[in-house]
């Protein structure tokens, strides 16, 4: 074998590894909306999964991300631990309608969480990532199961999510759901941020603001509105989405 074919074998197999760089089974690379998303059209589940993750907790109506017991689950949210749009960026967006459902009603990625805590606001969850949002309590079941989750369904992780993740589960000594005692109730009822601010993150040139290719260079573009970046860019159009 010649100096030449050996280089050019080694340079192939460094830039196959560094484009197929994985983690845990994950494919780590940067999240692609490649087909317009509709989650109600896409990714439908019915009202009653709701009873069954109940039975699933043991007959207890119980928000893991706070450690919070409702009264009913009319007090609750049904949750997609991994949330339907970060899934379709992350691989389902090439997946059939059959899979995209599958994902929708799997009792793996269904939780039930406080209508503030799951829906889009300063801190609830939204369709945020790892790297944007961790829960208050249970971070080594919540970072655990994403993994099994995005392995299921060979979904991918940005370099920022697996970063989060694998800082989660360093520390971890089980990544089983805990329910924390009901006398606990007095627990904050709100999330917190899984990594440094926004700025500290992306702002790359430390002006105060973030651009889109400081944001494509982190793997975080398109930016959408409820994304930690957001509020630091110029949302030209005003139509919730930055850097498509």
């Amino acid at each position: 074998m010649s100096r030449f074919t050996i280089i050019c074998f080694c340079l192939f197999t460094i830039f196959t590894s560094s484009a197929q760089d994985t983690w845990r089974g994950l494919i780590v690379e940067p999240e692609n909306r490649c087909s317009p998303y509709d989650k109600k059209k896409q990714y439908p589940y019915p009202q009653s999964v709701e009873d069954a993750i109940v039975v699933q907790m043991g007959g207890h109506v119980y928000g893991p991300y706070t450690g919070r017991y409702f009264a009913s689950d009319k007090e609750t949210d049904i949750e997609h631990i991994v949330a339907a749009s970060e899934g379709h960026d992350s691989g389902l967006c090439s997946a059939s309608a059959e899979t995209r459902v599958q994902f929708a009603t799997d009792m793996l990625n269904l939780t039930l969480a406080a209508p503030k805590v799951n829906r889009c606001s300063s801190t609830g969850k939204c369709g945020l990532d790892a790297a944007e949002w961790m829960p208050a309590k249970n971070k080594c079941w919540f970072a655990n199961r994403i993994v099994e989750i995005k392995v299921k369904y060979s979904l991918s992780a940005n370099q920022a999510e697996a970063d989060a993740l694998k800082s989660v589960l360093a520390s971890c000594e089980s990544v089983e759901m805990i329910f924390f005692p009901k006398a606990d109730q007095s627990i904050v009822d709100l999330p917190t941020p899984s990594s440094p601010g926004a700025l500290n993150m992306y702002d790359d040139n430390k002006n105060g603001r973030i651009t889109c290719s400081e944001a494509r260079a982190h793997g975080i573009a398109p930016v959408r509105r409820g994304h930690a970046a957001y509020i630091f860019m110029n949302d030209r159009d005003n139509n919730g989405v930055v850097c498509e």
